[in-house]
């Protein structure tokens, strides 16, 4: 055990948040709701943040479900910490690039990226004005890597991209302990793979095409639904403590064989080869 390790005979004490105080944007609904949900689980405070003028009737569902913890207001009220926050608030837009207005590729690009950014900045004044340290999550994507198949969207993808870059970073400039005594803050992002939100959902009403075409480019042959809950509280406890700089790609295997349908094609065609 490393020096000074707190050990405890608690099933899974590392990933206990109770007492510790976090923020997730785009909680109102779909994945930001279901991360907040479960922090909530893990005994953790939150405070849920998104533009919507009132919480989705499925945020109000979670908040019933995790009585007596339950999910916060909008206005975030504690003063004395603030330990964690994932930023999960984003944008899509399907247009073809050369017919993207410049306006709609700035507003894009002002939720998507400059808005998680000024978000992390804000939670890292926090954790250094109270010394309580932490962790920050980004809502990264797949399509930050790899330009997936029928989605038209190139400033959407460049905006994840920017994400896993931002978070590197920020892992690089935040990472130590100050000489105030403030310790170092944790910046790690999840690249999600093809999932069922309501964001997702609109794009299958626009294009509805690509549900089958997504469906049959992972291995496990289905979209996720919210299934990330896990992953989500690893980073923001003691668990990842020494995880940082990181993107987790939870994505059904999608990228581990891209091309598997085309693969299989060109195998039928042509000679094998060594």
């Amino acid at each position: 055990m490393p020096p000074n390790y707190e050990v405890c005979n608690k099933r899974f004490a590392d990933f206990d948040l109770l007492g510790k105080t976090f923020v997730v944007t785009g909680g109102a609904r779909g994945l930001g709701l279901s991360l907040a949900e479960a922090l909530v689980e893990a005994g953790g405070k939150v405070y849920c943040l998104d533009r919507a003028e009132e919480p989705d009737k499925e945020w109000e569902d979670a908040r019933r479900r995790v009585v007596p913890n339950g999910v916060a207001a909008w206005s975030i009220a504690s003063k004395t910490s603030l330990n964690g926050a994932i930023v999960a608030a984003g944008v899509l837009q399907i247009t073809p690039a050369m017919e993207y207005a410049t306006e709609d590729a700035a507003a894009m690009l002002a939720t998507n990226f400059a808005g998680a950014f000024e978000t992390a900045s804000a939670v890292a004044r926090m954790m250094f004005k109270y010394k309580c340290g932490g962790s920050i999550c980004f809502i990264a994507s797949m399509s930050g890597l790899v330009a997936n198949k029928g989605m038209v969207s190139a400033v959407y993808n460049s905006s994840k991209v920017a994400l896993i870059q931002l978070t590197r970073s920020l892992a690089m400039e935040w990472g130590s302990a100050r000489t105030d005594g403030s310790p170092g803050i944790r910046v790690n992002a999840i690249s999600p793979g093809h999932i069922i939100t309501p964001m997702v959902k609109k794009t299958f009403v626009e294009k509805p095409e690509l549900k089958e075409l997504w469906t049959n480019e992972n291995m496990m042959k289905r979209l996720a639904q919210p299934e990330f809950k896990g992953a989500a509280l690893f980073l923001l406890s003691k668990a990842s403590s020494f995880m940082t700089g990181s993107n987790m790609i939870i994505d059904g295997g999608c990228m581990a064989h891209p091309n598997q349908s085309w693969t299989a094609q060109v195998s039928q065609d042509q000679p094998a080869t060594v």
